[in-house]
């Protein structure tokens, strides 16, 4: 493998190589060694821009927990507009669609990550945990709309959703499920919430 080879943005070069082998190969074949040679490079970059490869590891976590900001952002913009079910279709099929579901295994599955991301994210699984703050903050402003009851437990239904959620979506070696199946569980879980008080 040259080593003389530019890379503009190394680490970009090498999350977007870890995220491809997640997606592909699982966590158990996350790797220095598969990294480099996924992102095209000499093994010796990765050490170069990182103590270790937890170290890595863990950068590559909290910049895509960083990634969320944006989504919570536009998420809570559209409370009052469309429908409730369908913005939290919309949520839950673009959190999860992505590298997240593989983020959540590979927290799990490896205990010295999971004792570095603790020192920015002390409880919780991180990426899930931002998102059902994500979830939350939405559910709360469309609930201060009216758009949701009044005594809609927001603590309940954002961390029901994301588990829900997460599990839909959480085989990676089918298909992901349909707008139409999201769709489901969220009213699913907000039924309750949403609509015509009942007699």
């Amino acid at each position: 493998m040259p080593t003389g080879v530019a890379m503009r943005d190394v680490r970009e070069q090498l999350f977007g190589a870890a995220e491809r082998i997640l997606l592909r190969d699982g966590p158990s074949a996350l790797t220095s060694r598969a990294v480099t040679t996924e992102a095209g490079c000499a093994k010796g970059v990765l050490h170069r821009h990182f103590a270790d490869f937890d170290g890595f590891l863990a950068a590559l976590v909290l910049d895509r927990i960083a990634r969320l900001d944006h989504q919570a952002t536009a998420l809570r913009d559209s409370a009052g507009t469309g429908t409730v079910a369908d913005n939290l279709t919309g949520a839950l099929t673009g959190l999860f669609e992505s590298v997240a579901v593989a983020i959540v295994g590979l927290v799990t599955s490896r205990d010295e990550l999971r004792a570095r991301l603790r020192e920015s994210t002390p409880t919780g699984i991180p990426v899930l945990t931002e998102a059902t703050a994500m979830l939350a903050a939405y559910l709360t402003a469309e609930r201060d709309l009216g758009r949701l009851a009044p005594d809609a437990d927001v603590s309940t239904l954002a961390p029901t959703l994301i588990g829900a959620g997460h599990l839909l979506f959480a085989d990676r070696e089918g298909t992901p499920p349909d707008a139409e199946a999201v769709h489901k569980v969220v009213t699913t879980v907000i039924g309750g919430a949403v609509g015509e008080p009942r007699p």
